[in-house]
């Protein structure tokens, strides 16, 4: 795995979307399925932009492990460190696009506990995680054991070295009460150079949702490189040089889901290549645009010539 680019470490699982837009659990008929998970997301949009990545963690000894494997295969990413568990199933997640541009999840599959919540530091090649260029992990990662224990020991071995981003990924139905999200989600930051997040979820991290405000607590924390997403009022970059404001791709959304992925997965495209960190940003919200007006998370995960028009034509790509 010398070759590798990036690794992630997290949450993966079979999507099943509903094809029906506006209906509600009641009353959808037909799903599409695909695969899905935050972390999974990341290696499958940095794999479509051209580079080789892989995702550390595990899933149940089924059928859909099969479909899983088999479909990462087909995006190019190394299940390499894709481990299985004896008894707890794969998991899964169903969306209904009630609205499309918020869809309702619901999980099957994660409790009390799944798969890549079951980590074990013996499952990882530790030089692999020290020598990676890009190591992304995720909030989500810290909401039980032995993940928590194994994503904490990863970092620790890994030393703060560039780029190590921690995507602050906060899912309520995940954790107990949001104390003690976080406090695991904080301890991240400790080890991190990169922390993206959204408001609430720096709300978590950090305490506050002002987005200045949680930037300046980013950065005092260690972190080089904090990026806050506002929505339709852009994303905010900072790092100790200064803060800029990088304006949205207006787009009309198709599906809420799975932007913040590509979103992250162009953000390890931009790293990779050394561009100024507006630049970055700017391409990466064109390529979570684009994902806004497709139907899936994986198989939405735009090329580099598809993020190019739009930003060029301000249109998404046929």
């Amino acid at each position: 795995m010398s070759d590798l680019e990036v690794l992630t470490t997290g949450r993966i699982s079979v999507d099943l979307y509903s094809e029906e837009l506006g209906l509600g659990w009641n009353d959808i008929t037909h799903f599409v399925k695909s695969i899905g998970g935050t972390a999974t997301n990341v290696a499958v949009a940095v794999s479509r932009l051209g580079h080789r990545s892989a995702v550390f963690t595990k899933l149940g000894n089924d059928p859909f492990a099969g479909y899983v494997r088999e479909k990462l295969h087909s995006f190019g990413v190394s299940t390499a460190f894709i481990g299985s568990h004896s008894t707890l199933p794969t998991p899964m997640a169903f969306a209904a696009l009630d609205p499309p541009e918020d869809p309702k999840l619901y999980f099957i599959g994660r409790t009390p506990t799944a798969p890549d919540m079951t980590l074990e530091l013996s499952e990882i090649d530790l030089d692999v995680v020290r020598d990676v260029p890009i190591f992304w992990v995720t909030g989500t990662a810290m909401s039980g054991e032995p993940t928590a224990a194994t994503t904490l020991a990863m970092l620790q071995a890994r030393g703060r070295r560039s780029h190590t981003v921690v995507d602050l990924d906060y899912r309520p139905m995940f954790w107990p009460s949001e104390e003690a999200a976080h406090r695991g989600i904080s301890q991240l930051l400790d080890f991190a150079t990169v922390a993206v997040g959204n408001r609430s979820e720096c709300e978590i991290a950090v305490g506050t949702a002002v987005p200045r405000e949680a930037a300046k607590r980013l950065l005092d924390r260690g972190i080089e490189l904090a990026i806050v997403k506002q929505g339709a009022d852009g994303v905010l970059v900072a790092t100790q040089a200064g803060i800029d404001v990088v304006e949205p791709e207006r787009i009309k959304p198709f599906c809420g889901l799975g932007a913040g992925d590509a979103f992250g997965g162009a953000l390890c495209h931009g790293l990779l290549r050394g561009w100024d960190n507006v630049d970055i940003v700017r391409f990466a919200n064109a390529a979570g645009a684009i994902v806004t007006a497709r139907l899936l998370c994986s198989d939405a995960m735009p090329t580099i010539a598809e993020v190019e028009y739009l930003m060029t034509h301000h249109e998404v790509p046929l």
